[in-house]
């Protein structure tokens, strides 16, 4: 099993990001905003989509962090509710004055969370847990799988 590592430090290195997240689950518990360290941080369960369609699918255990962090804005997304699990769609990102701009993190069913950065300084690694997932996420007019 090889951990994946990722570093974005501009527009093109999240879209990579983004596609590797693609369907990561994600406690609201897991999800910190630290001002004092101007720091954003996600613990999730993303789903490997690199191992390939022909392979058993699988789940692994990450995290990842922006640093330079100005601002975070929740939307659709009840903090207080520590346990409820939002599926990650995809992490886009808009520039407002270069290099800063706001990471827009984009959950299933509207929910969303916008982090205001003075630049693109963004971490993502897998922390070594590996699981069978119980099915493969779909992309069509149904709601995606989970596990």
């Amino acid at each position: 099993m090889e951990l994946l590592k990722l570093v974005a430090l501009d527009q093109e290195d999240l879209t990579v990001v983004s596609a590797y997240l693609q369907d990561a689950l994600v406690r609201v518990g897991d999800i910190a905003y630290l001002p004092g360290e101007r720091r954003f941080a996600i613990v999730a369960k993303r789903f490997a989509w690199e191992e390939g369609a022909s392979a058993p699918p699988q789940r692994r255990l990450m995290g990842l962090h922006f640093e330079r962090v100005k601002a975070v804005r929740v939307r659709g997304i009840d903090p207080k509710n520590q346990d409820a699990v939002l599926n990650l769609l995809a992490i886009s990102f808009d520039e407002t004055d270069a290099p800063s701009g706001t990471a827009s993190l984009i959950f299933a069913d509207g929910g969303a969370i916008q982090v205001d950065v003075e630049c693109i300084e963004m971490q993502m690694k897998d922390l070594g847990p590996v699981w069978a997932a119980e099915s493969r996420p779909k992309h069509d007019d149904t709601p995606a799988g989970r596990s």
